[in-house]
């Protein structure tokens, strides 16, 4: 006699996911803001974090840029996220922060840039349009900024089969 087991599991990616990991994106902005001068103000961390939760639940997030630029370009400290599909798997899901205290910020604007996911682009112009408008914010359409320096991963937060990538723009 000869007996067969199977275990199957689903999962399925909900508004809660989004907000645990769109909330350690807002952890690492308040430390960001507490170390740095011209930091992201509250208002602006809950914007940030509220753009992240919907872009994350709907799969339309490639990555997100938070940080400070000089001539155009990232500087230490930015933080960058790049989501991920786990894809069934799983990954760690690390505690937020760990930003370095020290860096150089002066003559430097603190700025955001994102890329949306290759999901985003399959919307059609009207799809997109109303996503937007249920946003806090709007951007604008700019080149991507280059980076002053490196990009180093060192966190990453996961929920629900999906995770994003951190890493921090590092000086040589």
């Amino acid at each position: 006699m000869s007996s067969a087991f199977s275990f199957t599991e689903s999962s399925t990616f909900t508004v809660t996911h989004a907000r645990h990991m769109a909330a350690k994106v807002a952890t690492d902005l308040k430390r960001l803001q507490r170390l740095y001068p011209g930091g992201p103000t509250d208002t602006r961390i809950a914007q940030f974090e509220a753009e992240a939760t919907a872009l994350i639940k709907a799969g339309y997030l490639e990555s997100v840029s938070y940080g400070f630029q000089r001539d155009g370009k990232w500087i230490e400290p930015t933080l960058q996220y790049t989501a991920r599909d786990l894809m069934g798997g799983s990954a760690d899901d690390n505690d937020p922060g760990r930003v370095r205290p020290g860096a150089d910020v002066s003559g430097a604007t603190f700025k955001s840039f994102l890329c949306y996911s290759s999901s985003w682009f399959r919307l059609s112009q009207a799809e997109q349009d109303a996503f937007e408008a249920g946003l806090p914010f709007s951007r604008s359409d700019a080149p991507q900024p280059g980076v002053s320096g490196y990009l180093s991963e060192d966190k990453i937060y996961s929920a629900g089969g999906r995770a994003l990538q951190r890493a921090t723009v590092r000086s040589y």
